[in-house]
């Protein structure tokens, strides 16, 4: 029997999970990637890193699969979203770093794109704000300053993708991608699913380096073993789709790097008056395109990290867990990690990270309980966000990624959300998206229906706590929110 392979590359690490009929994975390889810090607020990754451990990945979860290139039917890719990376088409050189989603160098350029019509100019069109957090303005500041890029561009020397079409491009030699990363770029009008002409010129960038647009599942082109690359969606379209969340209303919450709620709209785009992203969900070969409301929120299991790396209050970062349950509460105090600025519902760039409540009486046991909270705070503001766009209450939530694994986060998001929050089975839904997607393409499962069979719950956990406890502790969640405005001038 043939298996379907899927590469996730993440904003830390490039996997690989080879996956069964039964949408469970018999193989993972994996392999961390540099973080490249310039300055404040700046945050790089190595294209060339990134592809080289693709490849690397590849390879070994198909070794570890005990099996060859010619068993697996095609491969899906699934990515880091807006990650920007211009590079030189005869040569495949980048003519600079990738510049990551959490990078914070366009606000000047968002700054200035708003003056004429404010942050939400091209909402109507893109579905999104202007923020640092997309991938056009950073393709303009490429193009502004690395000599001689916008001449080089403009003569069709250079190429632009975000990390789907980087790796799509290495692995076939075909410069696309889906709907999904097309628009978390700024520039694709989502009635149309094209690049948007007047966006393209009020941000001087050459149509000639864009990818060619594509759905969401075909086949793209083959790999130098003979295998199929049929499968593109950005990361959490993917775990939208790995969880299927086929119907509209249905929604899921991916636990990362930072936090990401999508719940599906069906075939029509609805426009957020609350602060939410109005985006592509995916779209199947020659089918309709479904769309979604999304929230992003920056620094979640980033925030776990710092406490490792930069605090040094953990070793790993699974003791987070343990060092927050040696605490009842947390202490009086709140952790808002708006380190790149703040995103959904707030979208203030200018944010910047904040501990709140400080007295004598706090330990490292309470700032790892207020680390996990605020994930959970920050899920809860875009669940109400979303409520007041849909106007209907979600009953449960579909949760995953590596910090699904902590159940003390996982009562207390059940807790403050008062609603139940699932664990699936196979947990690694970013990864089953994309061989989701690229398995329809090839025929290796017939219809969606059949996903749907492959998913099973975990655990359920039920929300515990009182309304009026709840409450107050939101209230001064949302109170600690407000002293992280306007830092940078």
């Amino acid at each position: 029997m043939k298996l379907i392979a899927a590469i996730d590359q993440g904003t830390t690490s490039t996997r690989c999970l080879i996956f069964n009929q039964e949408g469970i994975p018999v193989a993972v390889a994996q392999k961390e990637h540099t973080q490249i810090y310039p300055g404040p607020g700046l945050v790089e990754h190595d294209p060339l890193e990134i592809s080289a451990k693709a490849h690397g990945v590849l390879a070994e979860a198909i070794s570890l699969a005990e099996c060859v290139p010619g068993d697996i039917a095609a491969i899906g890719i699934t990515n880091q979203r807006e990650t920007t990376v211009v590079w030189e088409k005869a040569t495949g050189r980048p003519i600079n770093n990738a510049i990551v989603w959490q990078d914070t160098r366009t606000a000047g350029i968002c700054a200035e794109l708003a003056g004429q019509g404010g942050q939400n100019r091209y909402r109507e069109k893109t579905g999104l704000p202007l923020a640092t957090y997309f991938s056009g303005p950073k393709i303009k500041w490429l193009l502004d300053n690395i000599p001689d890029a916008r001449k080089r561009a403009e003569k069709g020397e250079l190429l632009f993708g975000n990390i789907d079409t980087w790796l799509i491009w290495n692995l076939t030699g075909a410069h696309v991608t889906d709907v999904t990363n097309a628009s978390r770029t700024m520039l694709m009008n989502l009635a149309t699913l094209d690049w948007d002409e007047g966006i393209l010129c009020d941000m001087s960038v050459p149509r000639r380096m864009l990818p060619k647009i594509v759905s969401s599942s075909e086949v793209y082109g083959t790999t130098r073993e003979g295998i199929s690359v049929a499968g593109d969606l950005g990361d959490q379209q993917a775990a939208l789709f790995g969880q299927t969340c086929f119907s509209p209303g249905e929604a899921k919450n991916t636990y990362g790097t930072g936090c990401f709620m999508l719940m599906n709209t069906g075939e029509m785009p609805v426009k957020s008056n609350n602060g939410l992203l109005t985006t592509l969900g995916y779209k199947i070969g020659g089918q309709n395109p479904v769309y979604a409301l999304e929230g992003s929120v920056a620094i979640t299991g980033a925030l776990v990290q710092w406490l490792r790396d930069n605090l040094g209050l953990i070793r790993k970062a699974s003791d987070v867990e343990a060092l927050a349950q040696s605490v009842d509460d947390n202490g009086g105090i709140y952790f808002v990690p708006a380190f790149s600025g703040l995103y959904a519902p707030y979208w203030k760039d200018s944010a910047r990270g904040a501990i709140v409540g400080m007295t004598r009486y706090v330990n490292k046991g309470h700032i790892a309980r207020a680390v996990l909270e605020a994930t959970a705070y920050q899920t809860r503001e875009v669940l109400d966000a979303m409520n007041k766009d849909c106007g209907v209450a979600l009953c449960s939530l579909k949760a995953d990624g590596g910090m699904v694994q902590n159940e003390l986060l996982m009562q207390f998001q059940a807790d403050i959300l008062n609603v139940p929050v699932t664990r699936p089975k196979v947990s690694e839904t970013t990864a089953l998206g994309a061989a989701y997607a690229a398995g329809l393409a090839v025929g290796y499962w017939p219809d969606i229906k059949s996903l749907r069979r492959n998913w099973s719950a975990d655990r359920t956990w039920q929300p515990e706590m009182d309304s009026a406890r709840r409450e107050v502790l939101f209230r001064g969640w949302q109170k600690a929110v407000t002293r992280t405005f306007d830092w940078v001038e």
